[in-house]
């Protein structure tokens, strides 16, 4: 089956090029979102994408009308591929049934994959010169040297370890490890 999907940004736009197209294209069904490209909730996008069975053909009449950013475009192909669910962009000439097609949507998974690793190294790099400059991550650390006394203590006394954290107030993956480091 031809899924449809057109969307609009704001009230002012008109989708009728867009739904002709579609149409035109041969799609049974067409589903018309009105929120902007940068919107991650599409509530109908998602509804369609959700209906895609095997064989299905989603399509668009303009890749930008999935989304804004090289993000929403990493993880479509991939679903899409593994479902063996077709797709088709009118404007770009788009269609994964054919060579060129699935090359051009291959070629906007590399270009994805570039954009992911790129921001990846880019935060990794904003981390290690967060670091350098002192900078800590992670909770504050709730665990006190007069707290590890106390808790030792009351374990000592028989106390079980869950009712230590909760008497103490911290939680059971800061107590358990320190109390392992001690015992090493």
């Amino acid at each position: 089956m031809k899924y449809g999907y057109a969307r609009v940004s704001t009230e002012d736009q008109n989708p009728a090029m867009q739904l002709a197209a579609l149409k035109k294209a041969g799609c049974k069904i067409v589903l018309k979102d009105q929120v902007t490209g940068a919107d991650v909730n599409r509530p109908v996008l998602t509804r369609c994408l959700k209906k895609l069975e095997t064989g299905d053909t989603p399509i668009v009449w303009n890749l930008d009308r999935l989304g804004r950013s090289l993000r929403d475009f990493i993880t479509m192909p991939d679903d899409f591929g593994s479902k063996d669910i077709r797709f088709k962009s009118l404007t770009e000439a788009i269609d994964t049934e054919t060579p060129a097609g699935r090359a051009m949507w291959q070629m906007i998974g590399v270009l994805a994959e570039l954009e992911r690793s790129l921001i990846t190294e880019r935060t990794r790099a904003g981390v290690k010169a967060t670091q350098k400059r002192g900078v800590k991550f992670g909770r504050k650390v709730n665990w006190t040297p007069g707290r590890l006394v106390h808790a030792r203590n009351l374990i000592d006394q028989g106390s079980a370890p869950t009712q230590v954290t909760k008497m103490i107030g911290v939680s059971r993956a800061t107590v358990y490890p320190t109390l392992q480091r001690e015992r090493d």
